[in-house]
């Protein structure tokens, strides 16, 4: 974990060093939020889910480079399932080009029954992130992005997350419909041999002028070690976006 750190502090102050005056016009923070409610939550490693429907809610504050992305999921019943406190750096910020790394601490909740009563707990964990995103076109891209997740309770599990993902942001229907697809594949390597390989597609509907789309989103192994199988998941809902 110290390493992580030590990596994107040296990542920040190197970029800070040639980057001159070029950010002084995004100096205005940037707030954006993004609420879902989903049939079978899946997280954002889309091997796991919550297994029932839950509420996802996504804040954005960006000024400069920098960006606080923290993400907040709750059962309907209004149980925390997990929260992710993501502070992010572009390291480099090119037309078609960016690098971005990350840290992230975040709690994961989960439940078990203790005399007829359900007791959740809480484990927390640490993330170091680099992602590199190629824009394709002015509403397509791919990312590469690399996850190291580090439990910190005894017990926890720690591994290494791998993705490549496709995004359009824009696929015309007609003069009001169009609809966004993401296709992910990637790896997870977990300990206790708790390792995959998955894919995952996610295509969203929507009407022009209206910050609201429907979505939905599958889960498919491909080749897993992990026990029980996670097999097939998906996921429709509904998302609002300000």
């Amino acid at each position: 974990m110290r390493i992580s750190v030590c990596l994107l502090l040296v990542c920040i102050t190197v970029s800070s060093f040639t980057q001159g005056e070029k950010d002084n016009a995004r100096r205005v923070l940037e707030p954006a939020l993004s609420v879902s409610l989903n049939s079978n939550g899946i997280a954002s490693i889309p091997a796991f889910s919550l297994g029932k429907p839950a509420i996802i809610a996504s804040v954005n504050l960006t000024k400069g480079r920098f960006s606080y992305d923290p993400v907040l999921a709750y059962s309907l019943e209004m149980k925390p399932w997990f929260i992710d406190s993501w502070l992010h750096y572009k390291i480099i910020l090119k037309p078609k080009f960016e690098l971005r790394a990350g840290v992230n601490f975040s709690t994961f909740c989960s439940g078990f029954a203790v005399n007829d009563e359900e007791i959740l707990k809480a484990e927390r964990y640490f993330a170091f992130a680099l992602a590199g995103t190629y824009r394709l076109s002015a509403v397509s891209s791919l990312t590469l992005d690399y996850w190291s997740d580090n439990g910190q309770e005894k017990g926890s599990l720690s591994g290494h997350f791998a993705s490549l993902t496709y995004d359009n942001s824009e696929i015309s229907i007609g003069k009001k419909v169009y609809s966004s697809l993401n296709v992910m594949l990637f790896y997870i390597g977990y300990e206790g041999d708790n390792d995959g390989l998955f894919i995952s597609p996610r295509i969203a509907f929507s009407i022009r002028n209206i910050p609201s789309s429907i979505f939905f989103q599958a889960t498919q192994v491909i080749q897993s070690n992990i026990l029980p199988s996670p097999g097939f998941r998906w996921n429709v809902g509904i998302s609002y976006s300000l």
